[in-house]
């Protein structure tokens, strides 16, 4: 019984492995395929001013559906559409100011034609995904993406390598037109606010402590006072400032330890800015957590001042590398 599940497995793997290599040679072919259509099109996509609505039948309808919403999540709004109900008074969420995407294999399928009428009588931007250069949706699109004839696994007969490549063409478009877009992190952030990705793309401003909890000192303030406050404000450290609030340095429990190992108390009546280190690293409030969490270790630091981008001197807050590990936990 145990040696006939194992042979089982064994062949199993070699299936495994037949329908990744087809799928790989698939992918090859399909990027050695794109050509200025390609271009093309990510140039329309990103003009687009309305909405990019997708389209196709079977497997590719849910190809379509996947692309709809990767533009969907780096800014470009879209939807996907059934071409079965376009056929049935759908039609009418498709206006001339959109911008449509339709995805076939074979170019030939019956259910996208009427979709394909309605945008030549409505001027509609077109855009073709097929195979088939001979096609009704190849020569009626707008924008041509042609993509290679490949061999399908399971007898050659189950759309797996078409769908593949429609799915990476799908990705590259998506990627390609937010790179053009200038699409940030930040905003990509708006659409992604919950999950492990939200995590991911918190910003220090979510994180920083403000107001009364920040540790902050002037910088003429005796060392015995400083103390005080290093040790009730327990973050390990305090932000050093002049007289007109610039953050001019930082002190820290090391910094403490070190004093008192070299002179004893007898630094207590000098003023702390003789001991505070200059140049202290301080990050922009709208900074991915995950980027401070990486300089600080590279810095071997514990805590950083924050600040707007309209003035980068003046401390609105403060992060510490523990709410930094507990937010992105």
């Amino acid at each position: 019984m145990i040696y006939g599940l194992t042979k089982m497995k064994n062949h199993s793997l070699e299936n495994a492995n037949d329908v990744i290599n087809l799928q790989i040679k698939a992918l090859k072919k399909l990027r050695n395929n794109l050509d200025k259509s390609f271009e093309d099109a990510v140039k329309v996509i990103s003009n687009c001013r309305n909405k990019v609505i997708i389209c196709g039948v079977g497997k590719s309808g849910k190809i379509a559906s996947k692309i709809s919403a990767t533009f969907s999540s780096v800014g470009v709004p879209s939807f996907s559409v059934s071409a079965s109900d376009c056929s049935h008074g759908d039609l009418g969420r498709i206006t001339n100011k959109d911008l449509l995407m339709l995805i076939s294999y074979s170019g030939n399928t019956e259910e996208l034609k009427n979709i394909i009428k309605y945008s030549k009588q409505n001027e509609i931007c077109l855009i073709g995904i097929t195979s088939n250069q001979k096609s009704y949706l190849y020569k009626s699109a707008n924008i041509k993406l042609l993509t290679p004839k490949v061999e399908e696994a399971g007898y050659g007969i189950v759309p797996t390598s078409s769908t593949t490549m429609q799915l990476s063409l799908g990705d590259a478009l998506s990627i390609s037109v937010m790179k053009a877009k200038k699409f940030n992190k930040l905003e990509f952030k708006k659409y992604h606010p919950g999950g492990t990705l939200g995590k991911k793309l918190k910003i220090v401003s979510e994180i920083m402590l403000k107001n009364k909890h920040i540790p902050i000192v002037d910088e003429n303030l005796k060392m015995k006072d400083a103390i005080k406050t290093l040790s009730q404000k327990k973050l390990g450290f305090i932000l050093v400032v002049n007289k007109n609030n610039i953050n001019t340095g930082i002190f820290t429990d090391g910094d403490l330890k070190r004093l008192f190992k070299k002179l004893g108390s007898g630094f207590y009546n000098f003023e702390i800015k003789k001991f505070m280190k200059t140049k202290p690293y301080n990050v922009e409030e709208n900074t991915l957590a995950t980027d401070v969490l990486k300089h600080m270790n590279k810095r071997k630091i514990t805590g950083a001042g924050v600040y707007n981008k309209f003035n980068k001197k003046k401390i609105i807050g403060v992060i510490h590398i523990h709410h930094l590990l507990k937010a992105l936990s």
